[in-house]
């Protein structure tokens, strides 16, 4: 049986793990669960979640509905990525402007040795697997070349990037910090999250409800998405294991070219404070990167960025009873 302290504490901080992933355009928090050793558990804890809780619920009592839904894992892990999504949604987006080439060159090192762990998942490469790991590859590398949309902040439209959005965000290899940059609405929801961070203490409600509205119609899409889509996910774990984990490898190799360290802008456009963020980008060799490549630095991120994997997966080994 789990206990507090350390089982749930250490499930917290694998959501704040996944949190911190999911602010970023081209990492996938899909991922971070997957390697933490709990991307089954919560795509069966998601698609438990149904109107047979009411009816434990009325025939057991809470204890045994809680037990169903395995709500002490779900709220765990839901207090980590909310607590790292507040936190961190400012702190990504400087380091994006700011030291671009040393934060993409620290998660290609986390992409990196994420293949090579869900790689051995793999118990026996067939054709078919092979050709799901292509299809895999190059689905998610024609997502990583579209071009970003302009930003939408309608409710209509911040519901629909949150269901698609959810949807890429729990694949690993698929980036729906990402999608939402593809949609438009990356700008909208990081600045509504940030807006609520800075005006929570201040409980100026007419500056929260909105703000509070807004969010509030984003997750309301994203917990559909994620509610429809756990359960085509849940089959495919469970009738085609190596097909899904062939197919995922695909998207996590296809969504390293979005990770690159060097590029090159060819488009631009302004942030809500008027500062320049690069909004179509081209891979480069380092050699004509238009700047100090800093060559050192990358080399030592993308190595630290495998070493916290094979860090996380020794802690995803971590079981009780």
């Amino acid at each position: 049986m789990r206990k507090i302290f350390p089982d749930y504490l250490i499930i917290t901080l694998k959501g704040m793990a996944i949190g911190a992933a999911d602010v970023v355009p081209g990492v996938s928090g899909g991922t971070i669960a997957f390697i933490s050793g709990i991307y089954e558990e919560l795509i069966k804890s998601i698609n438990g979640v149904n109107f047979s809780l009411i009816t434990t619920f009325k025939n057991e009592g809470i204890k045994a509905t809680w037990r169903q839904l395995n709500g002490s894992f779900l709220v765990s892990l839901l207090i980590g990525v909310f607590i790292s999504i507040l936190s961190f949604a400012k702190l990504i987006t400087h380091l994006l402007q700011e030291k671009p080439v040393l934060v993409w060159a620290f998660f290609f090192g986390l992409v990196i040795a994420s293949i090579v762990i869900m790689w051995k998942e793999v118990s026996n490469w067939t054709l078919k697997n092979g050709i799901g790991l292509v299809i895999g590859a190059i689905v998610a590398y024609l997502i990583t070349i579209m071009k970003p949309s302009t930003a939408m902040d309608s409710y209509f439209y911040l519901f629909i990037s949150g269901f698609i959005a959810i949807i890429a965000m729990i694949l690993p290899g698929i980036s729906g910090a990402f999608i939402l940059l593809l949609m438009g609405s990356y700008k909208t929801v990081i600045g509504l999250l940030n807006s609520l961070r800075e005006n929570t203490f201040n409980w100026n409600w007419e500056l929260l409800y909105p703000i509070l509205l807004k969010i509030m119609t984003f997750a309301i899409g994203a917990l559909l998405g994620i509610k429809i889509f756990s359960k085509v996910l849940n089959w495919m774990f469970t009738n085609h294991k190596n097909l899904t984990f062939s197919i995922l490898i695909g998207f996590m190799i296809g969504s390293l070219n979005k990770l690159w360290p060097w590029k090159e802008v060819l488009e631009s456009t302004s942030d809500s404070h008027g500062k320049i963020v690069p909004l179509v980008e081209k891979n480069i060799n380092p050699i004509h990167f238009d700047g100090d490549p800093q060559i050192v630095l990358v080399g030592l991120l993308c190595i630290l960025g495998i070493f916290l994997i094979l860090m996380l997966e020794k802690l995803a080994k971590y079981k009780v009873a």
